[in-house]
């Protein structure tokens, strides 16, 4: 194997992909979009720029939602297994669903993102970063601003302004 590249598919295999690393971030997502599309309390996703990403010559190509505007999520059209995720919020980036993955990324998670919206049921017990959407911290700096609530005890130093992690 090249350690420079990382394969996975979908659970037929008939949707197999190929990255080139290193991956941009992997990141546990908590969006209501995530967990419906993926029918789990959260999705771990790998970013790569566009170029870094391709689905296999000889593979099939993957069916595209447009699940919200702008946004589209890909799935195999014969197994069913969600897949990649692109967005025009996030130009040239491919999100792959990290359990795809057949060989060993560069990294891990480094932080769970959306996680306003995380489902009351399960207990995360790690101790990675909790992020929250930015309408979620919009609404809590107007409030901030307007002396009617505390900082959010979610941020923390890891805060790097990476937006692109929800």
């Amino acid at each position: 194997m090249n350690d420079s590249v990382a394969r996975g598919s979908c659970l037929c295999g008939a949707v197999r992909f190929r990255v080139s690393l290193p991956s941009k971030w992997v990141a546990h997502c908590h969006c209501t979009y995530c967990r419906r599309a993926h029918g789990a309390p959260f999705v771990t996703w790998a970013g790569f720029p566009d170029k870094q990403f391709s689905v296999e010559p000889d593979a099939e190509q993957p069916a595209w939602y447009e699940s919200s505007p702008g946004a589209q999520r890909a799935f195999c059209a014969r197994c069913g297994s969600p897949m990649f995720f692109r967005s025009t919020r996030w130009p040239g980036e491919m999100h792959v669903a990290r359990a795809l993955f057949t060989d060993p990324l560069d990294r891990e998670p480094s932080a769970h993102v959306f996680y306003d919206s995380h489902v009351p049921w399960l207990n995360i017990n790690d101790n990675l970063p909790r992020k929250v959407s930015q309408a979620t911290r919009h609404n809590r700096e107007r409030l901030a601003a307007n002396h009617q609530a505390t900082p959010d005890p979610c941020e923390s130093p890891f805060n790097e302004r990476r937006e692109d992690y929800g």
